[in-house]
């Protein structure tokens, strides 16, 4: 059965041009973009959006970077869909993540790590809903 998750490229991959690399790759590897926009989030969307870090030393650096330019959120179709997408992208610290995955390829830090994926089915349909309406998905 075909699943969803949420991919956002974020302002460093924007900013480095990689919009189109990492479409195509998504698309390459069997991923139906069931929704797509261009948008930027606000302070108060950023700080909601990754509440479930607001504890962390890290909370105030990954917010101001995540509202210092736009980014692409997208709605991913795809059997396995989180799970595959979570390969796709590879580890967080791009000096880890394995050859040919999106940070491998286009992440120049673990900070900076141009891409964000759902990690799991609920938090994959909680982040769809936060950046798509119904009328925006197909």
């Amino acid at each position: 059965m075909a699943n969803t998750t949420l991919m956002m490229i974020k302002p460093d991959g924007i900013e480095n041009g990689h919009i189109g690399n990492i479409l195509e790759k998504v698309t390459s590897s069997g991923f139906k973009i069931k929704a797509l926009k261009l948008t930027q989030l606000t302070l108060a969307d950023a700080e909601h959006f990754y509440a479930v870090h607001n504890e962390r030393p890290f909370f105030g650096e990954l917010v101001a970077f995540m509202t210092r330019g736009p980014i692409v959120a997208a709605i991913l179709e795809k059997d396995n869909a989180v799970s595959d997408f979570r390969a796709l992208i590879g580890a967080t610290n791009p000096a880890e993540a394995a050859e040919g995955t999106i940070r491998k390829l286009y992440a120049t830090s673990m900070g900076e790590n141009a891409v964000h994926g759902s990690d799991s089915d609920e938090n994959a349909a909680i982040e769809a809903a936060f950046h798509f309406a119904t009328r925006e998905r197909f």
